[in-house]
């Protein structure tokens, strides 16, 4: 079932940050990436130590917290011909995430209404340590 959300999803490499979902339900999220060290980003962001960059965290908590979840509130009545649309995100930054991290991404939705999701995201690394927190927003035209 969760494979199925997964090749639903509106993106394809290099920019599908989801590897897994563990948990999908009317109320929230939960899956793991990897950021792979080839990915081409690290290259360019930071010249000797790269680390990922907080718009692709965000992405990251979005594709997995908010539109896994949107895909699945939205059943059948999301298609090849659905759009999604970030409308806002307001993140807080706690630590760096490196190349070769794996990332956990824990959502809670708080509402869902007249297409429009909204969700707290939290990211968490391999220790469990809180990564980057805060609110997304997203909509399907």
């Amino acid at each position: 079932m969760y494979q199925d959300i997964i090749n639903k999803l509106p993106y394809t490499k290099p920019f599908l940050f989801v590897d897994e979902l563990i948990r999908v339900d009317e109320n929230g999220a939960e899956g793991m990436f990897t950021f792979s060290e080839d990915l081409d980003f690290y290259k360019g962001h930071f010249k000797s130590n790269p680390v990922t960059p907080g718009v692709i965290l965000t992405e990251t908590m979005a594709q997995i917290g908010v539109i896994c979840l949107g895909i699945y509130l939205l059943g059948n009545d999301f298609n090849t011909d659905s759009k999604v649309a970030l409308t806002s995100s307001e993140i807080e930054y706690l630590k760096p995430v490196y190349p070769n991290e794996k990332v956990s991404i824990v959502s809670e939705k708080v509402y869902f209404r007249f297409g429009k999701l909204k969700c707290k995201v939290r990211m968490f690394n391999a220790k469990d340590e809180e990564v980057c927190r805060g609110t997304i927003a997203g909509m399907v035209l």
